[in-house]
């Protein structure tokens, strides 16, 4: 009897693999972090090549953790960070270029190119997103007007392009010997390539961006067993889950009915909201996107609203600054005083994401004065997070017409008692906690294990879901207010920085 699932979760810094068990616990798990590649402001790199030898390295080291044999795991399923693009060669699976990450804004000048070509905002009927640097397609666009041959190859179908799921997959089923050219529902949505209502790439799209169709990777349900592992330390496997990285938390958060959300503190910050069956069209600026599909079961949608700056924000202080040595140290040093001096940091290093979507706008601190030490920029970093994430709310409850009862949350900065309690108390509502923080990788997990039986339904997934701690607002209603007035303040002073 099969004992476990593996899910490959990789991320914007690191690539890891994780073996869950029946009761969605965490048997075994090996990480690895990638090189972060800046070679000009703005633009972030991923070596593809790296990823790919990380991928076969934390599988095996999983394995090899608890000394579990491959015969014991049921099957294998993907998460991975979205929107990052890479192109690759079919014939011998080469990149043709880095990965551009989804953080890049280098499209900046084709987005302006495209607003200004734009009616009746085509562009989110149409895919559900807003032109923006944040997507796959001006990316791709971008590589295939700056590297040479590669449209020529791309037309041949010769050249492939992918979001990190696509490339793995492609390596991990055999790669130039046969390997699977195939992307889920959550991926390709993210691409605006995709037709939010056909769940198909959309020929018009394609034709404005100039992009052949050639290269594209086939559509597939989130939960479906595509094929078998062909790559040595999960040989055989069947790989039966893909999902991108944000609408596998929801899952793994067993937020499967419409109105239920999470909010996951990662890298950057990203609020879900299921919106089931349903197409919620959003006129607050946050985005609709596919929220998974199951084998033999319609797409299930969601509301969407992306924060690019989370944790990257605690990395910088770290390694930019050396304002800290370890990013766990943060909260310490945010603890060390008891507000924020006055001081609010807008982390718009890659422009604003929701709801202002504003690619021009860059990173700022206001109210410095002479009594501010690094204590209180320590706090205002953190807060700068849970204000973000307050702005993403207010929009998805207007969107929905759904007040919500409850944020569950998971990702890295959730172990950080004094995020969480500020965030519960500018939100107004309880913060939740699971036991399982993991609920990235365990969504993969799930999706894949639900494909073979391994899980036979929702329930389970319900069952394995528990609170490890709830926080309760503590703040009074005019200092909520009057905190929120001065970072509303400051946003707008970063608007438009960049010419």
């Amino acid at each position: 009897m099969k004992k476990y699932v593996a899910a490959i979760d990789q991320g914007t810094t690191s690539t890891r693999c994780i073996l869950f068990d029946k009761q969605g616990n965490i048997v075994s798990m090996a990480q690895k972090e990638h090189e972060q590649i800046f070679p000009k402001p703005g633009w972030v790199e991923h070596n593809p090549d790296e990823i790919w030898k990380n991928t076969l390295e934390v599988m095996e080291l999983a394995r090899q953790a608890r000394s579990i044999q491959i015969d014991d795991i049921a099957a294998a399923g993907i998460t991975n960070q979205r929107e990052t693009t890479v192109v690759w060669n079919r014939k011998n699976g080469k990149p043709y270029y880095n990965a551009i990450v989804w953080q890049d804004i280098r499209t900046s000048e084709l987005v302006k190119y495209h607003q200004e070509k734009e009616i009746d905002n085509w562009y989110r009927t149409t895919t559900g997103l807003p032109l923006a640097t944040y997507f796959s397609a001006l990316k791709l666009r971008w590589l295939l007007d700056n590297i040479p041959n590669l449209r020529r190859d791309a037309e041949k179908g010769t050249a492939l392009f992918g979001n990190m799921d696509t490339y793995l997959i492609w390596q991990l089923t055999g790669g130039p010997k046969g390997g699977l050219h195939i992307t889920d529902v959550t991926n390709a949505s993210r691409t605006q390539l995709m037709n939010i209502v056909r769940v198909q790439w959309d020929p018009e799209v394609l034709e404005r961006l100039e992009i052949p169709a050639a290269m594209l990777p086939r559509i597939k349900p989130s939960s479906q067993v595509y094929g078998t592992i062909a790559a040595e330390p999960l040989k055989n496997v069947p790989l039966a889950g893909d999902l991108g990285d944000q609408q596998a938390a929801l899952v793994g958060q067993a937020c499967l009915e419409p109105g239920e959300a999470k909010n996951t503190y990662g890298t950057g910050c990203f609020m879900l909201m299921n919106t089931g069956t349903k197409i919620v069209p959003s006129k607050f600026g946050l985005l609709t996107t596919t929220a998974y599909q199951f084998e033999n079961e319609p797409v299930h949608y969601a509301l969407e609203g992306s924060v690019a700056i989370a944790g990257a924000l605690i990395q910088w202080l770290r390694d930019n600054l050396g304002l800290i040595r370890l990013s766990s140290e943060i909260e310490a040093l945010a603890n060390s005083v008891e507000d924020n001096g006055g001081v609010y940091f807008v982390p718009a290093f890659s422009g604003l994401y929701a709801p202002y979507w504003k690619s021009h706008a860059r990173g700022l601190m206001a109210g410095l004065t002479r009594y501010v030490n690094k204590g209180h920029i320590a706090r205002a970093a953190l807060e700068a997070t849970a204000f973000q994430t307050y702005e993403v709310l207010n929009a998805m409850e207007k969107d929905a017409g759904i007040k919500l009862a409850s944020l569950r949350v998971d990702g890295g900065m959730v172990v950080n008692e004094m995020l969480m309690q500020f965030q519960s108390d500018i939100l107004n509502v309880p913060v939740i906690r699971p036991k399982m923080i993991e609920t990235t990788a365990l969504g993969a997990a799930y999706a894949a294990g639900l494909a073979v039986g391994f899980w036979t339904g929702f329930e389970d997934v319900k069952r394995n879901w528990g609170i490890d701690k709830t926080w309760q607002p503590q703040m009074q209603e005019f200092k909520r207010k009057e905190l929120y007035m001065y970072w509303h303040k400051a946003v707008e002073r970063s608007f438009d920085w960049e010419e």
